[in-house]
């Protein structure tokens, strides 16, 4: 059933479920007072520091940072995808998911994947009955179990094979237009996108096949070409063969990017069931996303010639901003003239695979490009590669790793650790955040004060977090005039409670899932609040709103001022501040 799902359902369905049901079906928790503990699943520790806590809602690992809800946790340990994890999720509840489905363009979504599932299976038949087709595949190396496996297809030569089997109304060819499946000329007639070329079916992460891949069995241009970008298929965020290697695999440890299919099916056939190829584009962040999701360890294998070393590099500046400590991205250069389909028929999977394990880590392969630009045996040449380096250390999230590599670029330009970072964080010098009228950046809310206490903007997002019914009886006007960065989001945390009273921390969680600053959110929500008698939530939130009001009054009074005593105050102006001094008691 297609549609989208109503985000007030996925908020209901994660306020009912219970997170330690989910979470303990696949990890062995203890009970530990109020929350329960175990080793965390998603890296090695011998102590417990995962914790599951059943009145949030809600998990947290102190050890390497990891939380989230009940879908989260579906989506990292069972490596689902969203949709898949919400209807996990309510099938193990018993409740039916519903679907929004007064929106036009998603009426069509069934029809038209049951159209490029029949196209598939078109291509398959045409497939055994096209001796050459047959004849090319067996020269590649591919055997009928591997290309039933992977659905592979022909579509046969000529210009309206497709068009004539599956367009016979008016509303089926728009059905294959949709699908990217025929092309409509100047003139208004119709033809087949795809003619005479091995098909390759590209799927989603639930198996359902949205587009193709089709390869000339010639030397003809283009030698690949892929279905257009429609409303199921975009090529920046699907992977091809990534859906065969969850098939084919319970447990993956790491995962190669190769450059196309015939690579893909290749490895495969030699029972390397672990490859993935972008489909004709740079490799994304969405693509980095789903692959660090599966696995920790990611490769890149390329050719070693010139374009093949210029695909690797664009592949490690899409990468720097997604390194964090665990993940590990290596490149893989096979030699000259040879891809890793030619490389693995030649030289077997065992010298594949250990070409993996000998692979360029991603630091090795940044230093070694940057210092063939430069003449290391100068000064100006060292200091020529420091300033290469800067902007793409500078993607690179803080903490260890990047400390690291700049004690490396540090050691190769000859300047002393400490020297080296402060000419790098010239660059990195914070932006003033802009307020986008929605949420304000809150990022500079986990910075401590001068007094070394959190801010008050923070303190109060987290009592909220921690206790979502402390924000009910809180009157949100009094937040006017207040613009401390953070506040905006603030507001937003308390009406989203004050209209859903009964909302968990996870269920806000979900609420502020594709907000800009949720991953933050989910930061605070692991921060544990005092678990004292006479420790009351709701009367601390209302004195951290109190005081951000009274601070935000204050400083409106101080530029009156300060603006009557330039003479710049208007008639307005001057009105408001005889208000503010008459409640005061202050001479104006």
């Amino acid at each position: 059933m297609s549609g989208l799902i109503p985000k007030q359902f996925i908020v209901d369905l994660i306020d009912r479920a219970d997170v330690v049901e989910v979470v303990g079906r696949r990890v062995q928790l203890k009970k530990a007072g109020k929350e329960y503990k175990a080793c965390c699943p998603f890296h090695d520790e011998k102590s417990p520091s995962f914790t599951v806590s059943p009145s949030k809602g809600f998990y947290h690992c102190f050890g390497c940072g990891m939380h989230g809800n009940a879908l989260d946790f579906l989506m990292e340990y069972d490596h689902m995808d969203f949709v898949d994890a919400v209807e996990s999720l309510a099938g193990v509840m018993g409740v039916e998911v519903p679907r929004e489905e007064n929106q036009r363009p998603t009426r069509s979504y069934d029809a038209l994947f049951e159209l490029v599932s029949r196209v598939e299976h078109y291509f398959e038949a045409q497939l055994k009955t096209n001796q050459q087709a047959v004849d090319y595949l067996k020269a590649r190396g591919i055997d009928g179990a591997t290309a039933k496996r992977f659905g592979i297809g022909y579509a046969p030569s000529g210009w309206s094979n497709v068009l004539d089997k599956f367009g016979t109304s008016k509303e089926a060819i728009e059905r294959l237009l949709a699908t990217g499946l025929i092309i409509r000329k100047d003139n208004g007639k119709h033809y087949d996108r795809f003619r005479d070329r091995i098909m390759f079916p590209i799927r989603d992460s639930r198996g359902r096949t949205i587009g193709f891949g089709g390869r000339v069995m010639a030397n003809e241009e283009p030698k690949y070409l892929n279905s257009p970008e429609t409303v199921l298929f975009h090529k920046g965020r699907e992977l091809y063969g990534l859906y065969e290697a969850r098939q084919a695999l319970r447990s993956i440890d790491r995962l190669v990017v190769v450059e196309g299919y015939m690579d893909v099916v290749g490895l495969a056939r030699h029972g390397i069931d672990f490859a993935t190829a972008t489909l004709g584009t740079a490799t994304t962040d969405e693509h980095l996303n789903r692959l660090f999701r599966m696995c920790d360890d990611v490769l890149f294998s390329f050719d070693g010639d010139r374009a093949g070393r210029a695909a690797a590099w664009r592949a490690l500046e899409n990468a720097l901003p997604q390194i964090k400590e665990g993940r590990q991205i290596r490149f893989v250069f096979l030699p000259d003239g040879q891809d890793p389909d030619s490389y693995v028929q030649e030289m077997g999977a065992d010298a594949f695979v250990s070409a993996l394990d000998h692979a360029l880590p991603l630091s090795d392969f940044l230093l070694e490009e940057l210092s063939a630009q430069v003449d290391m045996e100068s000064v100006d040449g060292r200091a020529r590669l420091a300033e290469l380096a800067r902007p793409l250390v500078s993607r690179i999230p803080p903490g260890v790793y990047r400390e690291l590599l700049t004690e490396r670029l540090a050691e190769t330009v000859g300047l002393p650790s400490h020297k080296l970072e402060a000419i790098l964080a010239k660059d990195d010098s914070p932006k003033p955040a802009r307020n986008s009228g929605t949420t304000t950046r809150l990022r500079s809310q986990q910075q401590s004060s001068s007094s070394g206490k959190p801010s008050l903007v923070r303190r109060a997002i987290t009592l909220i977090l921690n206790s979502p019914a402390a924000a009910l009886n809180i009157d949100v006007e009094n937040f006017a005039g207040v613009q401390k960065p953070g506040s905006d989001l603030l507001r937003e945390l308390i009406e989203t409670v004050q209209a859903e009273p009964n909302i968990t921390t996870a269920g806000l969680l979900e609420r502020f899932r594709n907000d800009e600053e949720g991953q933050h959110l989910g930061k605070l929500a692991a921060i544990e609040i005092p678990d004292m008698e006479d420790f009351d939530p709701a009367a601390e939130l209302a004195d951290c709103v109190t005081q951000l009001a009274t601070s935000a009054r204050r400083g409106r009074i101080d530029l009156l001022i300060e603006k009557q005593r330039l003479g710049t105050l208007t008639d307005g102006e001057r009105n408001e501040l005889r208000e503010f001094t008459r409640g005061s008691g202050t001479a104006g």
